[in-house]
């Protein structure tokens, strides 16, 4: 899987909480470990407990090969591994992406192919994956099953470090030639591959397209100036003796960084990662690291095209622009954390100066498709821009975000925003998530890839105190890092899309061209050859595979008896209540849900939008703007969602209503009951103009996702003829629900709204 990590909107802390520690936790158990101690040959480097997270951080170092290793003893049953390698290709063939995919087709061991998918059945595995970033690859899994953590580590460790790499391995996941009928040697070659085929669905996407231009453009002199995923013209320039060279030197321990989670005992990951993997190797310098990209001496302007969108409404105001400001290294954790703050600041909720200066107006549909600060590369960086453009407001756009700038300079911030956004943060720590490890890894993995410290980075109450301090000594510490970081910097680039009316011919064409290269020099004999692989790889395809190699859990290694959480019924005022108690760390969930089965059919469309609108248009005595300061201060967020429940025994029966959703810290329980008292009784539709803008962005919201989320939107309109459930559904998700607010925004743009 490739991902092009754009942090958007916020400080990107997705962290969780737990209950309070015990003295037999985890975490106390590791406190027991000591710098310089041994440990089936890795070394102990510091024990330091993280109280704000309720966990213990053990950093070591395997003394043979110099792999580093992260573990973070914490009461979770559900355990998590990732082994982490740095891969910075540096030409856009895709070869750590189609690296990633062709180790998961079997291994020294586990020869079998595709043994991920095949260990589904033969595991209790609550994550199983891996992701390709722009300069890093990870591969997490994680389950609450002892015995089934080391079923799916030694599958783990033998695939990243032992695969097979067969060139029909290279050939199905990568690229191929390949006969457009593999059984009719006379039908004409086409290019085939399982990442080619998604890179091209990838670059169809004009959001991902930009985004990775922009990371392109504004690193230009090393590894974030190539596409990691693989450009769909550039993947078929790639070998397989070039993949196979890739991984001896990536893929090895000197180059992994090991990542383990939750309340089974470090020693014995360390004992099973020794045996089974990295004694058989010796420490290597893998030259990987990313250098420092160079400062301009002055900004730079770009351009990139785009396919146009049929579901626009309005074809002229296709256009998006964006400025993009290169920041520090994100080693400088203290550094990070306060441009991420400051992010936030500038760009996410109403109150925000670049909303109240780029949104409100209406110049675009919504921001640009990145936004805010993003830490995913060696130097961060920060953009802000609008989509749904008219190319005559390019200029008005780049003029207003420098403006913008000025103001926030001279103005600062509200220290009750301030304060807002770091009760955010309180928040984020103490909420408990069910996938914790694996926001901690991913948390963690861009610092921890460029030989960042991640224990420092975990410490997030000594960066909310540090932050505080510095604040309270030089109150203009924000503008002044405005200043520095955005005013005069030199290294900006300013970057436009524009629709091109002939860009899917022209994309057509150029690929076209290049299959012609690969097949004009093709002999009589390569074209036997590929048709007799194609052949092979089609028989290879559909026989069927031996799974025995794989391990199993036993049913002697299920726990025959499963936790229950014990639920309170009663009623207040006639309302049917459940009440949880659970170890929440300090924090109150809500949720309630209101019936709609008798609404009106013609107003069954309209359900998701007020959805997504009622929360966010004031209520009461505020308006949008002190009620959205409220939200933040108060709570940890509040939404409003359709729900289809179909009844599992009697599929012509069903339920639908909203589910209202809202946490916040226990002291403000009366607080977040007071915001949903004011929606229910005194919701405010007063305010034409911010409805206007609340329908156009989440119109552009979903025709955005259309291309990336095709699948799930095939699904659902192939499902509303079988059952009632299955028709609201796409009423309320489908694609009748792209076109509903599609229409609603073309409509509202001309017309008053009904109030």
């Amino acid at each position: 899987m490739w991902r092009l990590s754009r942090t958007a909107l916020g400080a990107g802390l997705r962290l969780g909480g737990v209950c309070r520690l015990s003295s037999s936790s985890a975490a106390d158990r590791a406190l027991q470990f000591e710098p310089g101690q041994k440990i089936h040959g890795f070394t102990v480097k510091e024990v330091a407990p993280v109280p704000d997270l309720f966990l213990t951080a053990v950093k070591l170092t395997h003394d043979q090969t110099g792999a580093q290793y992260l573990h973070a003893a914490r009461d979770d049953s559900n355990n998590l591994f990732s082994v982490q390698l740095r891969t910075t290709p540096l030409d856009s063939t895709g070869v750590p992406h189609i690296l990633e995919h062709t180790v998961l087709c079997g291994s020294e061991r586990f020869p079998v192919r595709d043994p991920f998918f095949k260990m589904l059945n033969r595991s209790l595995s609550t994550f199983m994956n891996a992701f390709t970033a722009s300069d890093y690859t990870m591969y997490p899994f994680s389950t609450q099953n002892a015995t089934d953590f080391r079923n799916l580590l030694s599958v783990y460790l033998d695939a990243v470090f032992f695969p097979c790499l067969r060139e029909q391995d290279f050939w199905q996941e990568g690229w191929r030639l390949e006969n457009q009928d593999p059984n009719d040697p006379e039908s004409p070659l086409v290019f085939k591959g399982v990442v080619f085929n998604e890179m091209k669905g990838a670059f169809s996407d004009s959001e991902r397209l930009y985004a990775q231009s922009l990371q392109n453009q504004l690193f230009p002199d090393h590894t974030y100036s190539v596409v990691s995923g693989g450009e769909p013209l550039c993947i078929p320039d790639l070998t397989w003796d070039q993949l196979k060279a890739f991984h001896a030197t990536h893929y090895h321990p000197s180059n992994a960084r090991f990542f383990t989670y939750g309340n089974l005992p470090l020693e014995q990951h360390l004992q099973q990662i020794q045996q089974e993997a990295l004694c058989r190797f010796e420490r290597i310098d893998p030259r990987t690291e990313v250098p420092p990209q160079p400062i301009w001496s002055q900004p730079r302007e770009a351009h990139v095209s785009c396919g146009p969108d049929p579901l626009a409404p309005d074809p002229n105001r296709q256009n998006t622009l964006c400025v993009s400001f290169l920041l520090p290294e994100i080693t400088d954790t203290f550094e990070s954390f306060t441009l991420s703050l400051l992010s936030s600041l500038m760009v996410s909720g109403p109150n925000s100066p670049f909303y109240k200066s780029l949104i409100q107006p209406k110049i675009g549909t919504d921001f640009s498709s990145v936004v805010g600060y993003d830490g995913s590369t060696r130097e961060a960086s920060f953009s802000v821009g609008l989509q749904g453009v008219s190319a005559q407001d390019l200029d008005r756009v780049e003029a207003i975000i420098t403006q913008t700038l000025d103001q926030i300079i001279q103005d600062g911030f509200e220290e009750e925003r301030i304060e807002g956004l770091l009760h955010k943060i309180e928040i984020q720590m103490k909420h408990q998530s069910t996938n914790f490890g694996l926001a901690l890894a991913s948390y963690i993995a861009s610092c921890w890839n460029h030989d960042g410290d991640p224990v420092e980075l975990l410490q997030i109450g000594h960066s909310v105190e540090r932050f505080r301090q510095a604040l309270k000594e030089n109150p203009g510490l924000l503008q002044e890092k405005v200043q520095k970081y955005f005013k005069e910097n030199p290294h900006r680039l300013t970057l436009s899309m524009s629709p091109q009316q002939q860009y899917l011919e022209t994309q057509t064409k150029a690929e076209e061209d290049k299959l012609q290269l690969k097949v004009q020099a093709l002999t009589e004999e390569d074209r036997t050859d590929i048709y007799n692989k194609g052949l092979e790889l089609l028989s290879a395809q559909s026989s069927p595979q031996d799974a025995s190699c794989l391990p199993a859990l036993k049913v002697s290694d299920i726990d025959p008896e499963t936790s229950r959480t014990a639920v309170h019924l009663g009623s207040v005022g006639g309302v049917p209540v459940q009440q949880c108690e659970q170890p929440t760390n300090g924090l109150v969930y809500f949720r309630a849900v209101c019936d709609i089965n008798s609404l009106a059919e013609d107003l069954r469309p309209l359900v998701p939008l007020f959805c997504s609108v009622i929360t966010k248009m004031g209520a009461g005595s505020l308006d949008y703007m002190q009620q959205a300061q409220q939200k933040e201060l108060r709570t940890g967020g509040m939404s409003v969602t359709p729900q289809v429940i179909q009844d599992s025994s009697h599929l012509d029966s069903y339920e639908q209503g909203v589910l209202l959703s809202s946490s916040c810290l226990d002291r403000n329980l009366p607080h977040m009951f007071d915001l949903w008292r004011d929606i229910f009784n005194s919701a405010r539709f007063d305010d034409e103009e911010r409805l206007r803008v609340l329908v156009m962005m989440s119109a552009q919201e979903l025709t955005n996702g259309i291309s990336y989320s095709g699948h799930a939107y095939a699904m659902t309109r192939a499902a509303r003829h079988l059952t009632p459930a299955g028709h609201v559904s796409e009423t309320f998700s489908g694609m009748d629900q792209v076109l509903t607010r599609t229409r609603v925004w073309v409509w509202t743009r001309t017309r008053a709204f009904w109030l």
